[in-house]
């Protein structure tokens, strides 16, 4: 009779000589609505999911496309719902407190903590310092670790050394493609460090080596609340199309209504889902 292996001592012994080695499945087990639910089926497969703890999802797409809403908006209203702490990194120091109370954010500082930086080394260092400290405060007890979302807006507004030195010496032919390396290198060290942890990061603006890639393309809201089409803008349809998940079908779109007056419906959308899916 053969014998079955084990793996104990194995285990064991590989935990010890490799740091940060993550051993076992790692699925999801909290997600934060994005405040509509034809965008977090799309992504999720699930109407009530959106975006997941212990990993990485970025929205992607044109100023004005109605990133920041949902990520530095609904994203973190939903997130401290759920008891989830946000840590928001403002990269183009545009955030206001009072942007952000209208749209029901709490900006108490025992719920949230707003960093104002633009240097992508300094955003790597804050958010591996915090995962080091992190950690070792609840290596006894990872399940019951608090949960706490970063939120970077945006990403593609960082700054490398070689941006500031060459701006001070008055000269602007750019950073000869280190910005992208940085900030794909910012994001893939994210993934790793979050892991099985109770940590997870949303971003705007670039599409990196993330678990959620959403698209989005600004378009003209040209209706009233019955539907009825008007000449003047009242809003922005956000244009969503799902472009990498791990949770469900790539590639598949909606668009979403966000007018100004009342904001975004949860339920915008479903019904166009709903008939493509017959």
């Amino acid at each position: 009779m053969t014998k079955v292996f084990d793996a104990t001592k194995f285990r064991k012994s590989i935990t010890k000589s490799i740091q940060g080695l993550g051993i076992g499945f790692s699925d999801p087990t909290d997600w934060i609505s994005t405040g509509n639910y034809a965008l977090n089926y799309l992504m999720t497969s699930d109407f009530n999911k959106g975006i997941p703890l212990g990993k990485v999802t970025v929205l992607a797409g044109e100023s004005g496309a109605g990133k920041s809403y949902i990520a530095s908006g609904n994203i973190i209203k939903n997130a401290q719902e759920q008891g989830i702490f946000v840590i928001l990194i403002d990269t183009e120091n545009a955030l206001d407190e009072q942007w952000l109370q209208a749209l029901k954010v709490d900006t108490s500082e025992d719920k949230l903590l707003k960093l104002s930086m633009s240097m992508v080394d300094d955003v790597a260092k804050t958010v591996s310092e915090f995962m080091k400290g992190y950690k070792e405060q609840h290596a006894d007890n990872k399940e019951g670790a608090p949960k706490v979302l970063f939120v970077i807006d945006s990403l593609g507004m960082m700054l490398t050394p070689t941006d500031v030195n060459q701006f001070e010496a008055g000269d602007m032919k750019g950073d000869l493609g280190r910005k992208p390396k940085a900030l794909t290198a910012l994001v893939r060290n994210c993934v790793n460090m979050f892991g099985s942890w109770n940590v997870g990061l949303i971003a705007t603006n670039h599409t990196y080596a993330s678990s959620i890639v959403v698209a989005m393309k600004k378009l003209k809201l040209k209706e009233d609340e019955k539907g009825n089409k008007v000449t003047d803008v009242r809003g922005i349809r956000a244009a969503c199309k799902v472009m990498k998940t791990r949770y469900a079908k790539p590639f598949e779109g909606v668009q979403v209504k966000i007018p100004y007056d009342t904001g975004m419906d949860p339920y915008s959308g479903l019904v166009d889902l709903f008939e493509k899916k017959g």
